[in-house]
């Protein structure tokens, strides 16, 4: 399959503890897979700071214990890196909305993504042995969020995810 990305230009998030709801367009993304089976690998994060003064950030992905529902793109962009890549079947979800909101598990923590947003920068990028990989699309195993942690003071902060469906 071909990779994709998602991003966001710009975004100040709000924080939130584990098993606690998030706030539509509050957080980076949610991806989920688009059937039960279907295998989803993230291969990149990158995070570029854009705020104006220190703002140290305890950024987070997760499985997340309550998926998403009815998830929408909000303020997220996603897209094929390649102009060849061909529809998929089932599309995976992918936003940073959803009626019903979702909550990171408080024990399925994956990635620490802390960085200062005032100018601070962070990029990922795993192995294919050690990237993290979304089955299906239910509690724990099928929806990875990225979002802000408690304890930390926001800041604008630009983002990517680049994931790909197998």
């Amino acid at each position: 399959m071909a990779k994709r990305i998602v991003s966001l230009t710009s975004l100040t998030p709000t924080a939130v503890a584990d098993a606690t709801n998030f706030v539509n367009q509050q957080y980076f993304c949610i991806l989920q897979g688009g059937t039960a089976t279907q295998l989803l690998n993230i291969v990149e994060f990158y995070l570029g700071g854009l705020a104006g003064a220190n703002a140290a950030m305890i950024l987070l992905s997760s499985f997340d214990s309550t998926v998403g529902a009815t998830i929408t793109a909000g303020g997220t962009v996603d897209a094929p890196l390649s102009a060849a890549t061909a529809a998929l079947a089932a599309p995976m979800k992918i936003g940073n909305s959803a009626t019903t909101q979702p909550q990171r598990s408080a024990t399925l923590h994956l990635h620490n993504l802390t960085i200062n947003a005032f100018g601070g920068e962070l990029r990922l990028n795993y192995p294919l042995d050690q990237q993290a990989v979304i089955i299906g699309n239910a509690v724990n195993t099928g929806e990875v969020s990225v979002s802000m942690f408690t304890g930390g003071t926001a800041g604008a902060v630009g983002f990517h995810m680049i994931y790909e469906p197998a």
